[in-house]
């Protein structure tokens, strides 16, 4: 995998220094739909290869970050299945939460790709040292990605940037071996 044609030498070499990423959710880790029942209770759709694309990042030593300016009862659940546990829920000035973030992993900016899909997203990206983007980002977030991902938020994209971590870090082929033996 380490080969694949949408990593680039400069993808790889951005994605083998990073310690941790963050993410938005709406757009990112769903397609950006929201769903609401009779009740008004928001109903979300998150895709499996995300899921095990961020639990091998785990396993890799790679933190996953949630920072999302809504927040609901069934995201803290997908977060807990996937134990995920840095989150920021209802932020809207996402920088800050990152930063925060940073410093009490002790790490920088530089160890960090951040994945986004609309303005919101942009004040971390551009400080990340690898930034990527859905398929079905926005115009100026696309513009301004390392990494679109060939797939749309919610369809698999967060996999594509965990297989490109993974491939940076040099942890995939043993990952990918563990389930192949």
């Amino acid at each position: 995998m380490s080969k694949h044609p949408l990593y680039t030498p400069d993808l790889l070499l951005r994605a083998q220094r990073v310690k941790v990423v963050f993410l938005d959710v709406d757009g990112v880790l769903t397609d950006g739909g929201l769903f609401y029942s009779e009740a008004g209770e928001t109903l979300k759709r998150f895709n499996t290869l995300d899921g095990h694309g961020l639990k091998m990042l785990q396993k890799a030593g790679i933190t996953p970050v949630v920072i999302t300016g809504r927040d609901s009862a069934p995201l803290r659940k997908r977060l807990q299945a996937l134990g995920i546990s840095h989150a920021h829920f209802g932020t809207e000035d996402k920088r800050p939460a990152a930063e925060q973030t940073l410093a009490d992993l002790a790490l920088d900016w530089t160890q960090s790709a951040a994945m986004g899909d609309d303005w919101p997203d942009l004040p971390m990206m551009q400080h990340a040292a690898l930034a990527c983007a859905p398929a079905n980002a926005h115009a100026e977030v696309l513009a301004r990605a390392h990494f679109v991902t060939p797939r749309a938020g919610g369809h698999g994209a967060v996999r594509d940037l965990c297989d490109l971590l993974l491939s940076g870090s040099g942890h995939y082929q043993a990952l990918l071996a563990s389930y192949t033996r």
